[in-house]
């Protein structure tokens, strides 16, 4: 539970780092046998990329450090809930373990709309950890699109 914690923390620094981008504040991080082998953070819009999140960017770059597409063994600490894009790229690089901090109820793949990672007729499917550090992850988001739209109001 401890290593949770630790590496679900640093995946809210890097939704800090998001933050202050203009991206919506979440942060992934990907960890083989203890070592950090992928990070990521929300960067659509800098980017341009519909495909940018957090999730996708940790696990290319776990993919990368390995040298395989097949991410057995690795655990990924995400601060939200995925997303169906996200989850089905859990499903299909073999990823062991999933620990995100809080749910999604508007787009949440993993248990709120849809629970794709458990889904018995997929030839693979995680274990799943969730509501680590959730106030926080769940605090960042909402300090984040509150902004967004006081923002809005004053233009």
């Amino acid at each position: 539970m401890s290593d949770d914690i630790a590496f679900m923390q640093q995946a809210l620094e890097l939704a800090r780092e998001a933050a202050s981008l203009g991206e919506v504040p979440v942060g992934a991080v990907a960890v083989l046998d203890g070592n950090v082998v992928g990070t990521g953070y929300n960067r659509r819009e800098c980017d341009r990329n519909p495909f940018a999140h957090a999730e996708m960017l940790a696990l290319a770059a776990a993919a990368k450090a390995r040298d395989a597409w097949r991410l057995s063994g690795v655990t990924l600490y995400v601060t939200l809930e995925p997303c169906a894009m996200c989850a089905g790229a859990l499903v299909q690089s073999r990823v062991t373990r999933l620990v995100f901090g809080t749910m999604d109820p508007k787009a949440g793949a993993v248990g709120s709309l849809y629970n794709l990672v458990e889904e018995p007729r997929h030839n693979h499917r995680l274990q799943v950890t969730s509501g680590i550090l959730a106030e926080d992850s769940r605090q960042l988001l909402k300090t984040f699109f509150e902004r967004l739209r006081a923002k809005r109001r004053e233009n």
